[in-house]
């Protein structure tokens, strides 16, 4: 039996997003949760733990739409389906994306 190893608190965020794999081209993906420590996305690519880039999506922020860029982290990826489901943990978020996420959470 597996066992969720993700820490904090995680909420459900389902939007389209872009995943950037560091010298890679750019891969379309949708988000699946979003916590303050990383996020879980699904895509049509694999991609390699430990692969770093940023992954890129809108969400509200008080009523409006706001991008957010992160520097993260490949924890896991796995094919489920017919898609990939891949685990990011952030790199240190900048200001804008650590409010904004923290606002989401509330």
């Amino acid at each position: 039996m597996l066992v969720d190893q993700r820490q904090g608190v995680r909420k459900i965020l389902r939007v389209r997003a872009m995943v950037i794999i560091d010298g890679a081209a750019p891969v379309p993906a949708r988000t699946f949760d979003l916590s303050l420590g990383g996020m879980s996305v699904t895509s049509g690519s694999k991609v390699e733990p430990g692969q770093t880039g940023q992954v890129v999506f809108e969400m509200l922020v008080d009523g409006k739409p706001q991008i957010i860029t992160c520097r993260a982290r490949v924890s896991h990826c796995i094919f489920s389906g017919n898609e990939f489901k891949v685990g990011f943990v952030f790199l240190p978020l900048n200001a804008d994306a650590t409010a904004a996420i923290t606002k989401f959470m509330r």
